[in-house]
């Protein structure tokens, strides 16, 4: 990353923090560069040891504070699973994923699908749809 568009994600990273009533600290700064600098979609012990090695002192504790503040302010997507695991994705547009069933990893689906992939609107009359998510499943390269 460029020294110039590191330091408009930091201003960007700092703005939005402050519209959403946080503080920017070192250790949110590095968490946040850390998780926008991976497309690998890690969990939250993957951050901290990414991070630890800039920042020694962090916790675990902290990481987990620090991503779930970053997600609040839409700066991070938090993608549950029913098992009860999570990954983190510092891409906040639109966008679809695949995930191994196997070994976990999450990747993302490049380009768009089409509209008509996913039911309308009017699929569910009492329902009023704002969004969704849509994830591939199966076994990637390694595992297949």
């Amino acid at each position: 990353m460029s020294q110039v568009s590191s330091s408009v994600s930091a201003d960007r990273l700092r703005e939005t923090l402050e519209a959403h009533g946080h503080r920017f600290t070192e250790q949110r700064g590095a968490v946040y560069r850390f998780l926008s600098g991976t497309d690998t979609h890690p969990t939250a012990e993957d951050v901290f040891n990414g991070v630890r090695e800039l920042v020694p002192a962090i916790s675990l504790a902290t990481v987990y504070k620090n991503l779930e503040t970053l997600v609040g302010c839409g700066m991070a997507l938090k993608l549950t699973y029913s098992d009860g695991s999570a990954r983190y994705d510092g891409r906040t547009d639109p966008h679809h994923h695949a995930r191994c069933t196997h070994c976990g990893t999450v990747r993302d689906v490049p380009g768009s699908l089409p509209r008509d992939l996913v039911a309308g609107p009017d699929a569910c009359a009492d329902f009023h749809v704002t969004g969704y998510r849509l994830e591939l499943t199966g076994y990637c390269a390694d595992c297949a």
